[in-house]
């Protein structure tokens, strides 16, 4: 019975333990869009994300409708969705960075671009994976 017991456990956690992260991507408001781009940050348009707070947004075709915004966090960077997560996409939808924050022109709501979160907003930021290999970021979905 223990064996049983010890055996059903080990195999939830060795399933759980499995998957690559706990990454949540829904949000009713933003659409999944499978994307794959590349940064250069020695490239001048891109050289600001070298140093910690500073952020950019980067549009690609057949992605987000606003562009993703990078950011740097002095221990790593951070890929959002360049929309409002608690708007439907409008024309005022398009989040602007102010600092280290990306503010909602619709709203006036401020998203933290350290955590993704904004004070009494359901959604925080729609956050994609990033992958550094030195000066090279690829950022997907």
């Amino acid at each position: 019975m223990y064996k049983k017991i010890f055996f059903l456990l080990f195999t939830l956690v060795l399933t759980s333990a499995c998957h690559k992260d706990n990454f949540n991507n829904s949000n009713p408001y933003l659409a999944n869009y499978a994307f794959s781009m590349d940064i250069n940050t020695d490239l001048p348009t891109y050289s600001s994300l070298k140093f910690a707070s500073n952020g950019v947004r980067v549009s690609i075709p057949n992605g987000p409708v606003n562009g993703v915004i990078v950011f740097n966090t002095g221990s790593g960077y951070q890929a959002y969705d360049g929309s409002c997560p608690n708007q439907a996409i409008t024309t005022c939808s398009k989040l602007t960075i102010t600092g280290v924050n990306a503010t909602c022109s619709c709203d006036n709501a401020a998203y933290n671009m350290y955590t993704g979160q904004c004070t009494g907003k359901q959604y925080p930021l729609k956050p994609y994976r990033i992958d550094v290999n030195g000066n090279m970021l690829r950022i997907y979905n």
